[in-house]
């Protein structure tokens, strides 16, 4: 039968009897009859063995010591046994204690007879561990490690990988159907003498025989959960990981991270085996799969180290050299920095010596000169797969005591003065590695711009979320009849589908209701309707402590005191209103006039055209055909609205040109800005259909005012000014005459153009020019709007 698992229970899970039936319990419920088991000692058994050798070797009494720990030993076989199943543990027992003592009364131990007496532990977890099992009728038995582990004797033993793969296979065919219980931490030379894996060496024995076994996972029960984001002990709201890439646990373990090892995870690379992590004390929870590769974007994890050691040097020759030597001799820094021939290697306060003493062995060979060392910082790291996504979030909270970003394919790392680890590895955590923060949309406005935002979302959605590291998601379609609201998320491309089959008639309590029971973080609405009532209604949603998007130029050019308390609102809540797309569409106009505002500098004057439709008449209008001719052809066109005075009013021109009075800081109120509308007084308020019927009637003075234009070599536009005269801001729109060179004459048809003079910017001024309408580019100029705010919220 092919082995499918091993388990490997650390000291922590051995610590008493109850432990034990914890973990037998777990291997009857989470295993199979031919599983793997690899043991440590139980408790803080290894370490009271060398206890004994050390009160030995001091000449003090270490007979009630030892007796103490036979006891502990004796008394877990007696809770968990019966009486015929314990009799041969216990004379084991006795046997091990008379061959202990015998080695603490020799005047001279050997390096072996050392590692065989620490030894004694995991044999003693691996006996009990089998006849527990065999206890509830398991087919069982306990396997030392020195007889299938062979290694070459080094500082660390060095497995010979064949004849030990040979060993463990020959070893699986004679127990095909049996659980096998095996000791870690040891292994033997070829001479059959102990041998000590070293720190961590039980979870490296597990790793070791399931690659040599050829298994599918290892689990590695322990005293926690798995693997978090964070150190749960320093970050309260750490995350449990559920899935992370071989590559990046052994960046991570590099890294100092207390839960694994480096060494744990090296025979797990080129091989197909998995390794989970799971707290033994409670097995139904949630736990880490660690797996060569993996589907599944990993999350950011943030590690720290409160103290380290630098050391530096001064190099005059490249460093590549020397960071090859390292691995060499087995030892690898955590990050180094090279400046200027200056040299600085992060290493950790056990390597330390062992690094110090390799730089000035090989001095002379790689051009080292001047090498010292610190202990005045620690280390703060975040491990990812995409990490390069996160270097700009976690550069931004450096200060200037930090050392410059370290970054490789799977991690950034930097240092800082021991006492500031805690406090960045906290920031680093929340700007990079906390829960990610969801921000919900909802759309209110389903027409042609509605749609277009909608494709434009469903495009632009994967990158924004990628870029701040957030999750946005569309959680409401609502258009003037019916709302559809989702918590769970909307999927834009379908959204109009739902609304229509899903949606049910709102009104505004009831709409806030639903929107306040999302779990969001934040929650955006997009005003892309031309609707006074929602307008009106800005104040509820500024209340309910929604952000706004505004394609909707009614809010903007609203009463003076209305407008006061919308931005009252805004500061007080601390929300974010932007309305690019009122005026101008995409053009950035008003981005402009904030980076002037911004700059020092002085806006002098703002002017321009700021109706497509207007451009396209004037710019058409040359004489050879009739004015209400052109609007006729326009409104067929589509280019005007229904009702062609919506245009030829000027109103639409004279609420952006108040939009951007307001941008410069200007208390304006819309009857401050002098309208000329080109719609004679007695056809204003007439019915469409007369207005239509009647529309030659502009023709006689739209041609004299031509004529005249054209008699001064110029050409008539109708536009809009803000100037600065004599001190006070001057506003109207109507119609001017402009030479034809002016920025305002020579446009596309259909274009817009805004002309703003500042203090910097007088002889020459800012031109801006292009679509000003649009669905496209409107829509586009929301989606900015909305990425814009989203950086904001990230940012707060």
């Amino acid at each position: 039968m092919v082995r499918r698992h091993l388990h490997k229970f650390g000291g922590s899970s051995l610590a008493d009897a109850d432990c034990y039936r914890r973990v037998a319990h777990i291997l009857l419920t989470h295993g199979q009859s031919n599983d793997l088991v690899v043991v440590s000692a139980a408790g803080k058994t290894t370490n009271k063995l060398y206890q004994l050798l050390d009160l030995s070797q001091q000449g003090a009494l270490w007979q009630e010591a030892l007796a103490d720990l036979i006891q502990y030993q004796q008394h877990m076989i007696e809770q968990l046994l019966t009486s015929d199943n314990a009799r041969e543990l216990r004379e084991r027992l006795a046997l091990d204690k008379a061959q202990i003592a015998s080695l603490l009364q020799l005047d001279q131990i050997s390096h072996y007879q050392i590692s065989y007496l620490v030894s004694f532990g995991e044999r003693w977890s691996a006996r009990l561990m089998a006849a527990l099992l065999r206890g509830s009728s398991v087919d069982a038995s306990h396997v030392d490690a020195t007889q299938i582990l062979i290694a070459d004797e080094g500082v660390v033993p060095q497995i010979r990988m064949n004849e030990s793969r040979q060993l463990v296979q020959k070893l699986l065919a004679e127990s095909s159907d049996r659980r096998l219980v095996v000791t870690g931490f040891i292994c033997s030379n070829p001479q059959g003498e102990t041998l000590l894996l070293g720190r961590n060496g039980s979870d490296f024995s597990a790793t070791l025989i399931a690659a040599l076994a050829g298994i599918n996972r290892v689990t590695i029960w322990t005293d926690v959960e798995g693997v978090f984001n964070a150190d749960p002990n320093k970050i309260s709201d750490a995350q449990l990981l559920s899935s992370m890439t071989l590559a990046e646990a052994d960046r991570l373990a590099r890294l100092g991270s207390p839960v694994l090892h480096e060494r744990t995870l090296q025979p797990l690379f080129d091989t197909n085996v998995s390794l989970a992590v799971r707290s033994s004390y409670a097995s139904h929870t949630d736990f880490t799969l660690i797996s060569p590769v993996t589907d599944r974007a990993s999350a950011p994890v943030v590690t720290s180290l409160n103290q380290i050691c630098v050391l530096s040097c001064q190099l005059e020759t490249e460093a590549d050299e020397l960071l090859s030597l390292l691995p060499q001799h087995g030892v690898q820094v955590l990050a180094h920095w090279c400046q200027e021939k200056q040299l600085s290697l992060a290493c950790t306060l056990e390597s330390r010596q062992q690094i110090h003493k390799l730089l000035q062995a090989n001095a002379e060979q790689c051009g080292l000169s001047n090498i010292n060392s610190r202990l005045d910082h620690g280390l703060v790291a975040l491990v990812s797969a995409d990490a390069a996504l996160y270097r700009r979030a976690f550069a931004r909270l450096l200060n200037r005591s930090a050392f410059a970003l370290y970054q490789d394919e799977l991690s950034l790392v930097t240092l800082v003065p021991c006492q500031q680890v805690n406090s960045l590895t906290q920031k680093v955590h929340r700007r990079c590695a906390g829960p990610r923060k969801r921000i919900g949309v909802i759309l209110l406005g389903t027409g042609n711009i509605g749609s277009a935002w909608l494709t434009l979302f469903a495009k632009a959605r994967a990158h924004l979320c990628k870029e701040l590291q957030i999750s946005v998601d569309l959680v409401g379609v609502v258009s003037s009849r019916s709302a559809y609201i989702n918590g769970e998320g909307i999927d834009a491309i379908s959204s109009i589908d739902a609304l229509d089959t899903d949606g049910k008639p709102w009104q505004y309590a009831d709409l806030f209701s639903q929107l306040n029971a999302l779990a969001c973080d934040e929650l955006v609405a997009l005003d892309i309707s031309a609707s006074a009532s929602l307008t009106l209604h800005y104040p509820a949603f500024f209340a309910q402590g929604i952000h706004m998007v505004s394609a909707n130029k009614l809010a903007g050019s609203s009463p003076l005191p209305f407008y006061r308390q919308l931005k009252q609102q805004l500061n007080v809540r601390r929300l974010f209103w932007r309305y690019n797309a009122s005026c101008g569409a995409g053009l950035p106009v008003q981005h402009a006039l904030n980076d002037l505002h911004n700059s020092g500098d002085r806006v002098e004057a703002v002017g321009g055209i700021f109706s497509g439709t207007l451009c396209w008449l004037f710019e058409k209008f040359t004489g050879e055909q009739s004015f209400s001719q052109l609007v006729n052809e326009a409104k067929g066109l589509g280019i005007t609205e229904p009702d062609p005075r919506d245009d030829l009013s000027g109103r639409d021109m004279q609420r952006k040109l108040l939009i951007l009075a307001r941008e410069i800081g200007l208390p304006l109120a819309l009857d401050d800005i002098e309208l000329n509308s080109l719609v004679p007084v007695h056809l204003q308020d007439v019915s469409l259909d007369e207005f239509l019927s009647r529309l030659s009637e502009l023709d006689a003075p739209m041609a004299a005012a031509l004529d005249r234009a054209q008699a001064n070599g110029e050409v008539i536009r109708y536009v809009a000014s803000l100037e600065l005269v004599d001190g006070q801001y001057r506003a109207q729109v109507g119609l001017e005459s402009v030479a034809a060179d002016h920025p305002y004459a020579n446009l596309t048809a259909g274009d817009n153009v805004f002309v703003i003079r500042s203090a910097f910017y007088q002889a020459n001024p800012l031109i801006i020019r292009g679509p000003g309408a649009g669905r496209d580019v409107t829509a586009a100029a929301v989606q900015s709007d909305l990425a814009q705010i989203c950086h904001d919220l990230l940012h707060e």
